[in-house]
């Protein structure tokens, strides 16, 4: 087995959550269990290979779970694990510091949209 060696803590978890997709991922199962074409739609500027991927890499480090149902078609669906519960405080916060920075931009002039449903944000117009 490979030896990994981090020079600080937020190494390792960058490591596993570390990316420009699997943040975003975990984030929406955070709120629920989704299927793949579920996660495509609340997603659209991934492409299915890297949601692919992203997902297995998830898997393989034991923070997503992936319930394949024996039936046709196929129904697979995707979910926190266990271990991937423990980061909900993580990605709460990393969800609340991005709509509280977005408020921030929007009182310097820029035009910021958060296309989110499920923040107070997406109902307010940009200033």
């Amino acid at each position: 087995m490979k030896q990994c060696i981090y020079n600080i803590g937020v190494e390792a978890t960058l490591d596993v959550i570390g990316g420009k997709w699997k943040p975003v991922i975990l984030c929406h199962l955070k709120s629920k269990t989704m299927r793949m074409g579920e996660l495509r739609r609340a997603i659209p500027n991934i492409t299915q290979k890297v949601l692919t991927q992203q997902l297995r890499d998830l898997e393989d480090n034991g923070v997503v779970e992936r319930h394949a149902y024996q039936q046709v078609p196929p129904k697979v669906e995707y979910s926190l694990s266990e271990h991937g519960e423990s980061l909900r405080g993580l990605l709460d916060e990393l969800c609340h510091w991005g709509e509280e920075d977005i408020k921030r931009r929007r009182c310097n002039g820029e035009s910021v949209l958060l296309l989110d449903d499920d923040s107070e944000l997406s109902s307010k117009q940009a200033n």
